[in-house]
């Protein structure tokens, strides 16, 4: 018996792995977060299975629903949304997994900010203007921030921020931000990425906040930094015709095809 965590991605049903969507059509338990998981990806449950809204339940009661199906022998698939990796939950399930004896695997799923990355159409890492993604969110109930975690140090980096679990606190945030970037920094904010009522509000550190507004809640992400102009930046020397490259026709030790 075997425990498979699997990241169900950001929304769209389609968006789930190849291997995500095998191993949930192997397993006879489905544990998944009910608010986040779309209706559609436990379609691919096999008929019989039995499928656990985990949504209203503490640790100990998820831990218990594994427990009794590893007496049973039968596997589980646990789905959360989004990419297990970041923000999940699932350490302190693993943990628990380990003490029990109990064995599992990790799928990854496409993680969120890739998914409104997308919907942006947008690349994140642009030459000589950004090369490095911040993921990170503000404090909250359920998990302060570590000390020297603070938005102003990641913000004199001049990355790309991709701030989570914060729309709520849209204000404070646009306003410490502006002190780095700048008032005129372009700001994205993407509200259930890749679901079919997604929505995106663009704007500046200095207009995001009232262009927001109050329509937005939970599962938006805010994406900040002067990579999103998609403008003013180098090309790579990545495709240029003189940059010395092992795949590319000309060079001696080029790999043919």
């Amino acid at each position: 018996m075997t425990v498979h965590f699997i990241g169900a991605g950001p929304g769209a049903a389609d968006l789930l792995t190849l291997r995500g969507r095998d191993l949930i059509a192997a397993c006879p338990v489905c544990l998944y977060a009910g608010s986040l998981i779309p209706e559609a990806v436990l379609a691919h449950c096999p008929p019989g299975a039995r499928v656990v809204n985990t949504a209203p339940m503490d640790l100990d009661a998820i831990i218990a629903e594994i427990a009794a199906a590893h007496a049973a022998g039968q596997d589980v698939a646990r789905l959360h949304s989004g990419d297990l990796s970041v923000w999940s939950a699932m350490g302190e399930q693993l943990r628990r997994l380990r003490d029990l004896g109990i064995p599992y695997t990790v799928t990854p799923g496409v993680p969120s900010f890739a998914a409104a990355a997308a919907a942006l159409g947008a690349e994140l890492t642009l030459p000589g203007v950004a090369q490095s993604v911040v993921l990170t969110r503000t404090g909250g109930r359920a998990s302060p921030m570590p000390e020297g975690e603070r938005l102003a140090a990641f913000a004199a980096t001049g990355a790309t921020l991709a701030i989570h679990l914060s729309i709520h606190r849209l204000d404070a945030v646009a306003a410490e931000l502006a002190g780095h970037y700048g008032a005129d920094c372009p700001v994205a904010v993407v509200w259930r990425a890749s679901w079919p009522d997604q929505r995106i509000v663009r704007g500046t550190l200095a207009t995001i906040a009232a262009e927001v507004g109050e329509t937005m809640e939970r599962t938006a992400l805010i994406l900040v930094g002067p990579a999103l102009a998609q403008e003013g930046f180098d090309e790579s020397r990545l495709y240029a015709p003189d940059y010395d490259r092992r795949f590319r026709a000309g060079r001696a030790d080029a790999v043919k095809e």
